[in-house]
């Protein structure tokens, strides 16, 4: 069982309470946040290396010491258990100094929704926990495409929206097409639709020679029984997955289950590349980067290699790098248990494995140079930033507010936030607005800057640049709302508003009589275009939502007892909420989970108390 204990400050009379076993430690600052997690085999030990911490005077490691207000330390039985804990809290707190696993692109998906009754294939931005199978990440969005299109061409699964199959009079297109076995009428055999399923599974653990030997098999008996056109219909099949084999880069041979994991160092920043090799081929790869992170190589290393695989179904028996990662031994234990089968780190220095280290590091100093290019590009961008707009220094945090309203109603207020020229999704915030009825834009507009100010303050993340769309009266209202702080001197404010009947944008600043305009093709112009942009679609997303959210409202959801579950069972049962209207007492009760006392109070709703 765990144990608790709470600790004030680094201090050597601090260090004889921690006790000399395994257990996780969490940094905590004067705001009471977790600013840093980690684990250790001994605890006091481990906590001991901080308190004697010597680093560069600008350093990551030395800043997060110097925000230590107090530690908790959880003594755990074992290390590994020490381990599990780390993660879940990690997961749970997302600590600012440690490492979590973010690439400059949100990698899709390839999802086999294999817990319907008639499995689709379709591509989803992220894994969610209900039972599907996922393929991926596909660092090349194109290349998921490619295999989809393939799988569509090879497998005539259904391609219809929903979870389940809508019945329908006649088929659509794609069975016209032989694109689909046509579930929704009654014309697909459950059996034969498993294996279609199965083997699109094959394909995309990469198994490819496998369903190719199939294919020749079906083709040869097709022959056999003079079934010519099924034969051909093979013959096509394998031609197209033979195009898309040749296309493959083979790393090994046919059986190896390889996760490649190169590692590249520059200054304080890190680049990781994971290269996923399925039976021999390489099928992906993922770079991750980090601009300053905590411990030495072998430690970062440890640490990539938990967040990499803790939401990950693992399924190399190999795992290679240039060097071991800290905690080797016990890393290998929590994976090969995960896998339920055994797996090996291994450090190559020549052959196939080799070079797929060289491949992988490559891959890593590659993010660099595209690092270096996006740096230069801001560098030279916010200088111009600087002149164009007569700023006081680089905004490095730019944001922009978007009020999206239809009438008043539903209301709603869109932050997005950009670091250094680039999108910040994290940072991205929605408000709903609280106080203000009727359609009054100013005064949305001041209650969500005073709910962003103040949590500005208290969590000390305000922008450099805070940008309104709008005009003088837009960005007056901006300017009132930061003077009530005493900050109108600290944020930097610009609105940025298209006048009827001109072409063109015009951005205004405070104390400045005549808006500031910029030509078209100005790179000032095109960025604060892009970041007003982004708040428009950002805003109008979450708009179209929460208006979608409510033409479907109904009656049903003013009924206490009657949640989305039951609600669902109803319509699904009646057909519509008419027939739900006219239905009896005995009629309601039939269906599981509403019983005769509900039912009683649904009859009673519509007829007497609605």
């Amino acid at each position: 069982m765990n144990t608790k204990h709470e600790h004030k400050i680094l201090n050597p009379r601090f260090l004889e309470t921690v006790a000399d076993t395994p257990g996780v430690y969490l940094m905590i600052n004067k705001n009471s946040k977790i600013i840093y997690v980690g684990k250790a085999r001994n605890l006091r030990k481990r906590l001991a290396s901080y308190a004697r911490f010597q680093g560069m005077e600008h350093s990551k490691t030395r800043a997060m010491v110097a925000q230590i207000e107090k530690i908790e330390t959880i003594l755990t039985r074992t290390e590994k258990e020490a381990l599990i804990l780390e993660a879940s809290l990690i997961k749970k707190h997302h600590p600012k100094y440690n490492i979590i696993l973010r690439d400059d692109k949100n990698y899709p998906y390839i999802k086999v929704t294999v817990h319907e009754s008639w499995p689709r294939v379709l591509m989803a931005r992220r894994k969610a926990k209900d039972k599907a199978k996922y393929f991926g990440p596909y660092s090349s969005v194109g290349a998921m495409w490619a295999t989809i299109k393939l799988l569509h061409s090879l497998f005539p699964l259904r391609r219809c929206k929903g979870k389940e199959v809508k019945k329908r009079s006649r088929p659509c297109i794609n069975f016209q097409m032989k694109r689909c076995l046509a579930p929704c009428v009654g014309k697909a055999d459950t059996f034969v639709y498993e294996e279609l399923v199965k083997d699109v599974i094959l394909v995309l653990e990469g198994r490819n020679a496998e369903f190719a030997r199939k294919l020749k098999d079906k083709m040869h008996k097709a022959v056999a029984g003079l079934c010519f056109e099924e034969a051909a219909i093979y013959r096509d099949q394998l031609s197209a997955l033979e195009k898309t084999l040749e296309k493959q880069f083979v790393a090994s041979s046919k059986s190896q289950h390889i996760d490649v994991f190169g590692f590249i160092r520059k200054g304080a920043s890190v680049a990781i590349s994971v290269i996923t090799v399925r039976h021999g081929k390489v099928l992906g790869q993922r770079v991750f980067y980090f601009a300053e992170p905590i411990g030495e190589d072998p430690e970062i290393l440890s640490e990539c290699l938990k967040r990499y695989y803790e939401d990950l179904e693992i399924q190399a028996r190999e795992v290679i790098f240039s060097f071991l990662p800290d905690d080797s031994a016990l890393l290998v234990q929590w994976l090969s248990e995960i896998r339920q089968a055994s797996v090996i780190f291994k450090v190559p220095e020549r052959g196939n494995k080799r070079r797929l280290i060289d491949m992988a590091e490559a891959n890593a100093r590659q993010a660099f140079a595209e690092r270096e290019k996006r740096e230069k590009n801001w560098q030279e961008l916010s200088l111009t930033l600087v002149k164009k707009l007569a700023l006081t220094g680089i905004p490095h945090r730019i944001e922009c507010l978007d009020i999206s309203n239809i009438s008043g109603k539903q209301a709603v207020g869109s932050l997005v936030c950009f670091m250094d020229g680039e999108k910040s999704s994290k940072n991205y915030r929605h408000f709903k607005i609280k106080t203000v009825a009727g359609p009054d834009d100013y005064r949305m507009m001041a209650e969500v800057i005073e709910r962003r100010v103040r949590r500005g303050i208290k969590e000390d993340n305000l922008p450099d640049l805070f940008m309104v769309d709008g005009g003088k009266g837009q960005l007056n209202v901006a300017l009132n709302q930061f003077r009530q702080f005493g900050l109108e001197h600290k944020v930097e404010l610009v609105g940025i508003a298209k006048e009827r009947g001109e072409e063109g944008e015009k951005l205004y600043r405070p104390g400045r009589k005549n808006p500031i305009i910029l030509p078209r093709h100005s790179s000032v112009l095109l960025l604060l275009m892009r970041i007003r942009d982004e708040s428009h679609r950002y805003g109008v997303t979450f708009h179209r939502k929460l208006r979608h959210k409510s033409s479907f409202a109904s009656e049903l959801d003013m009924i206490p007892g009657v949640g989305p579950g039951r609600k669902k069972k109803l319509l699904r049962y009646f057909g519509s909420l008419k027939e739900v209207k006219n239905a009896s007492v005995s009629e309601l009760a039939k269906i599981p989970g509403i019983g005769q006392e509900l039912a009683r109070n649904i009859q009673y709703f519509f007829h007497q108390g609605g």
